[in-house]
């Protein structure tokens, strides 16, 4: 049976707990510093602010994924990761201090030193956790490698990474490779302590029989994998793992496993979003759509009279363009133009300052609302102007913001189809 890792932040909820009991061991020696000797739990003020801290280290852990890819980082990107936490949370305590109006009862030493206390302790003690795991992580689970011959240099140099402090590893079973090619890598790698093998009937069966956790397959993409291998070991009840291999031109992109139309497929995409991280787009799209469409209304009122009074008809233009995978949405926009700005183009495009074609533009626009030339060639520039200059003809996008139409509101995904991969 595989039992899949907890993934996010629970996946290293041990440091999680550690800076938990960080924060308030810091706490803790501020308040002692400012304060004396008393207990900070023992006054309800400073009990509250404690117990806030708590949760403002949970949210922040959570939301920021503070302890993402925390055993690859070096002492500088663990700093940097350090000095991020203790600032967010100690901005955080500040501002519920600030919007509760209790700053002035509570002592505003005590939360600067805790902030600093904070910063040093909870970064040396993520410094030591790790090199703990790195020290006393035992392998707990046996491993065969099943490669060729290309993969072998470069696979026993991963051997010295983090990924591999889970297993031991059994034996790498190559499957181009010749009992006796076999033999001579065993004699060159004999330090390594462990049997390289060529792919044989006989030693299939040793994995299936042997004390064999995981087989983990990891060949170039164009090799099929011996038929049956994979069905084989996994009726015994051994974990395989086979390793995909993106094509060179998408390995810039971001991927994840998905299942699309009964097929398990490799999703490529320029972006990738969860369902919490959209959710969190979704809910900031219509906070701004509702600010943006209040600003509009009272633009409106003001806009609205000015714009029917230099050229009667409708207030706001509409236009249909192409947005995300080609659908095509309305715009809206406070009208700049007279209304019958679109005929008049035509006689207008020999004065076109843009040669190609591509877009059309002139100094003087006789169509925009207000826009004349005076007999001295200057030119006075009426309401139409001012809102396009001041761009605020665009304010009606925000209707379409808070609808969530014409942005992007999910990546734009491709869809490989990996199903018959290697195991033809």
């Amino acid at each position: 049976m595989y039992r899949k890792g907890p993934q996010g932040w629970l996946k290293h909820l041990d440091f999680t707990v550690l800076n938990l009991v960080a924060l308030h061991a810091s706490y803790c020696m501020a308040y002692f510093i400012r304060m004396g000797t008393e207990n900070p739990y023992h006054s309800k003020l400073y009990r509250t602010i404690a117990v806030l801290l708590t949760l403002f280290q949970l949210l922040v852990t959570i939301v920021c994924h503070i302890y993402k890819g925390v055993l690859k980082r070096g002492h500088f990107r663990e700093a940097i990761a350090s000095v991020k936490q203790s600032v967010l949370v100690v901005l955080l305590a500040v501002f519920v201090l600030f919007m509760m109006k209790m700053g002035a009862a509570y002592s505003r030493k005590v939360m600067a030193l805790f902030g600093m206390i904070y910063l040093v302790i909870g970064y040396v003690v993520t410094l030591l956790w790790k090199e703990y795991i790195r020290r006393h992580r035992v392998a707990k689970k046996s491993i065969v490698i099943v490669t060729v011959k290309e993969y072998l240099d470069a696979l026993l140099a991963e051997m010295d990474t983090e990924y591999y402090n889970l297993y031991r590893v059994a034996g790498i079973v190559l499957l181009d490779a010749t009992e006796d090619e076999a033999e001579s890598y065993n004699t060159e790698y004999t330090d390594l302590e462990l049997g390289i093998y060529a792919y044989t009937d006989e030693v299939l069966e040793q994995i299936m029989h042997g004390w064999v956790d995981e087989v983990y397959v990891n060949i170039p993409f164009e090799r099929h994998i011996p038929e049956n291998l994979l069905g084989q070991l996994a009726d015994m009840g051994i974990t395989v793992h086979v390793r995909v291999r993106v094509p060179a031109e998408l390995s810039d992109y971001q991927y994840v496993f998905d299942k699309q139309l009964g097929h398990h497929v490799l999703t490529v995409s320029t972006t990738y979003i969860t369902t919490y991280q959209a959710f969190v787009k979704r809910a900031i799209d219509i906070l701004g759509g509702i600010v943006g469409c209040i600003f509009t209304g009272i633009l409106t009122i003001i806009l609205a009279p000015c714009i029917y009074i230099a050229s009667p008809g409708p207030i706001f233009f509409s236009q249909y363009r192409i947005g995300k995978n080609g659908k095509k949405f309305k715009i809206y926009k406070f009208r700049s133009m007279y209304m019958d700005a679109e005929a008049r183009k035509a006689e207008l495009m020999e004065q076109n300052q843009v040669k190609d074609g591509m877009m059309f533009k002139m100094e003087y626009d006789p169509r925009i609302i207000g826009c004349k030339k005076l007999p001295d060639g200057t030119i006075k520039k009426g309401i139409g102007n001012r809102i396009r200059d001041w761009s605020l003809d665009e304010f009606p996008q925000f209707f379409n913001v808070l609808k969530g139409v014409g942005g992007i509101i999910e990546p734009t995904k491709k869809k490989l189809d990996f199903t018959g991969f290697s195991l033809a």
